[in-house]
């Protein structure tokens, strides 16, 4: 459990870095500091990896039907978390699409996973978003809401978060996590 505390809070500090200590950040030079993030959150996703798989502790049996609803929650979560590639209507909605992509998936998957690992893991992901969108708004408290573009875009959108959410259930399953059946 230890090595997945450590992955969540890694990948969290590396993520606030910027606003919450920018004179650390600025010191480390616009190279030499993506460069250390990107060290950090690689390290961060390797130790959450690891550390998943340590314990299984059970809490909670979650009911079967729930995998519908965290199916569902993981379309429009990956909609979201791949909007800012979208040049259409969609992107308009919403000022932080890809943090509040992440929130769903993580609520998604705490639906359907009862265990301490998951409550860690998910439940961590989805605080580290909450607060990345509090620190962003005061950082930065106007938002200019994109100029919306053709609907077309955001047809072309949903069609390739469909294709990459099969990929996801494909990957799951080869993982022997199936998103799907089972």
């Amino acid at each position: 459990m230890t090595l997945l505390i450590l992955g969540v809070l890694l990948w969290a500090a590396a993520h606030l870095l910027k606003r919450l200590a920018p004179g650390l950040r600025a010191r480390l030079g616009e190279n030499a500091g993506k460069g250390l993030v990107t060290l950090a959150l690689l390290l961060s996703v390797w130790l959450m990896v690891a550390g998943f798989h340590e314990d299984y502790i059970p809490l909670w049996e979650p009911p079967l039907f729930l995998r519908h609803i965290n199916n569902l929650l993981m379309v429009f979560a990956v909609i979201l978390v791949t909007m800012q590639a979208n040049r259409g209507r969609m992107r308009t909605w919403l000022r932080h699409p890809m943090l509040t992509g992440v929130k769903t998936w993580a609520l998604a998957h705490l639906l359907v996973n009862g265990d301490l690992a998951s409550v860690v893991l998910f439940g961590g992901m989805m605080a580290w978003a909450v607060v990345e969108v509090i620190v962003i708004n005061r950082a930065n408290r106007a938002w200019v809401r994109p100029a919306p573009g053709p609907v077309v875009a955001d047809i072309a959108h949903v069609a390739g978060a469909l294709v990459l959410m099969g990929g996801i259930i494909w990957l799951h399953g080869w993982l022997g996590y199936p998103a799907v059946g089972g």
